[in-house]
């Protein structure tokens, strides 16, 4: 059994560790309300800019926008990752990456090329160490991300897609669902599906589907400036509502991280505790026998 200093000593270190994991579950707690407010903020305007973009596009059979049409055979994917800049945050990061590896062997298998843009330091480290090529980055982007600095290097796959150098555009991110739950999620944004679901994954009502020409528009200037104009700006709110719930994700998977490792520190501390008071109880026990021996002996 360690010595009473020994133990002491671990005591003492563990205790450290949980005042260090306690400060950040608090500073995680106090940016998760803020993160959740400005994500559930986006959220009304992505789905009604989705639902207008929709029936736009919908609407008008005399222009077909090349960011709708579908490309017969795809042989160039562009993928946008969007993970945190930080760790210590259970396993969000780890349960998207798996499923970025997954569909990157996926994709290898059907002999399809892949260009990557990461937003995140931990997607950034872990697409080059798979082997992925990457076109575009964005690290350190903050708490409060800026449109400028997300839409940036992702106009670079859409511009791909537009030129006809890629295919298809995915996303890899992280949707917030509640504090507890954090789901990865893998979609396609471009050729943009008119499915009507909104960037957080859900659908935007039944009010809001309407049939293949069923929804008439007056455009000024013309129909296509009107769907250039706005489906490029849906792009944008896909990118920027898309890094918001990773920001929130984030948040909340660290707060819990955290608390559940301040509440393993707390029962290490009462376990080590418990050692030391037998290792202490021994001490005294075997000094009392060796005075009564010796007093025996005298």
């Amino acid at each position: 059994m360690p010595g009473t200093k020994e133990i002491r000593a671990k005591i003492k270190s563990v205790q450290n560790t949980r005042k260090i994991t306690k400060a950040m579950e608090m500073v995680a707690a106090s940016k998760m309300k803020k993160a959740q407010e400005r994500m559930r903020a986006g959220r009304p305007y992505a789905r009604r800019i989705l639902a207008i973009a929709m029936h736009a596009a919908q609407a008008n059979a005399e222009y077909k926008h090349p960011l709708l049409t579908r490309r017969p055979e795809v042989k160039r994917v562009g993928a946008v990752v969007i993970t945190t800049d930080k760790g210590l945050c259970g396993g969000l990061n780890t349960n998207l990456l798996r499923v970025v590896l997954n569909q990157h062997k996926e994709w290898l298998a059907k002999g399809v090329e892949v260009e990557y843009c990461t937003i995140g330091n931990k997607g950034l480290g872990f697409v080059n160490r798979m082997g992925g090529r990457i076109v575009s980055q964005v690290t350190n982007y903050g708490d409060r991300p800026a449109l400028e600095r997300l839409i940036g290097p992702v106009k670079m796959l859409i511009d791909g897609y537009l030129e006809g150098r890629l295919d298809e555009v995915h996303m890899f991110s992280n949707r917030f669902v509640n504090t507890m739950k954090q789901e990865p999620t893998h979609s396609t944004i471009i050729p943009i599906p008119l499915d009507l679901m909104a960037p957080d994954g859900t659908d935007i009502g039944e009010q809001e589907k309407v049939g293949h020409g069923t929804w008439d528009y007056l455009y000024e200037p013309d129909a296509k400036t009107v769907l250039d104009e706005l489906l490029v700006r849906y792009l944008e709110t896909f990118v920027y509502q898309a890094a918001a719930d990773n920001i929130a994700s984030e948040q909340s998977a660290r707060m819990v991280a955290m608390k559940a490792a301040s509440d393993n520190a707390q029962n290490i501390i009462e376990e080590l505790q418990l050692i030391y008071n037998k290792s202490r109880q021994a001490s005294i026990t075997k000094e009392l026998s060796e005075i009564v021996g010796g007093a025996a002996a005298v």
